[in-house]
C-alpha cells in the first residue's frame, strides 16, 4: 500500500474519531421537569433549559442571590421555563456583568440537576439591546 492512502485512512479514522467524542458531548434542550426526571432516573448529561428571570410586575428581578465580595463564584437566582415552572438555579460561574444578566430577555442555562438542584456550568443571555433594530441616519 502507498503510504498516501495509508496516512488518508489515518486521517479519516481520526476524523470519525473526533465526530464521535463530539457527539457524546452534545446536549439537549429540555424543561425544567424533563431535567429533574432524566436525574432521578439516573441520566447524569448535561442539557440545556430555556427560560427567563422571574420579576415583580414593574419589571424588577427578584431571587437573586450574589454577593461579590463574600462568593464573587456563586450566583443563585429563580428561572421560569418556557412551562411556567419556576426552579432555583445555582451557578458557580457567573456572567461577567450582572447588568447584563439582569436586562436579558431570555436566559439559557446549561448544566445538569444534582442533589436536587438545577447546577448550571453556563449561562447564556439574549440581551434586548443586541437585538434592537438600528437606523441608519444618512
Amino acid at each position: 500500500m502507498k503510504k498516501s492512502y495509508i496516512f488518508g485512512i489515518i486521517v479519516i479514522a481520526i476524523a470519525i474519531g473526533v465526530i464521535i467524542s463530539s457527539a457524546g458531548d452534545a446536549s439537549q434542550y429540555v424543561s425544567f421537569k424533563e431535567a429533574f426526571a432524566m436525574a432521578e432516573a439516573g441520566d447524569n448529561s448535561k442539557v440545556h433549559v430555556v427560560g427567563r428571570l422571574e420579576r415583580t410586575p414593574s419589571g424588577d428581578v427578584v431571587g437573586i442571590n450574589y454577593d461579590p465580595v463574600r462568593d464573587p463564584n456563586y450566583l443563585a437566582f429563580n428561572m421560569i421555563d418556557n412551562n411556567n415552572e419556576i426552579r432555583r438555579v445555582v451557578c458557580y460561574n457567573p456572567p461577567p456583568s450582572m447588568q447584563d444578566f439582569k436586562r436579558s430577555e431570555q436566559v439559557v442555562v446549561i448544566g445538569r440537576v444534582k442533589d436536587g438542584q438545577f447546577i448550571a456550568s453556563e449561562i447564556l443571555m439574549k440581551c434586548p439591546s443586541k437585538y434592537e433594530d438600528s437606523q441608519i441616519k444618512g
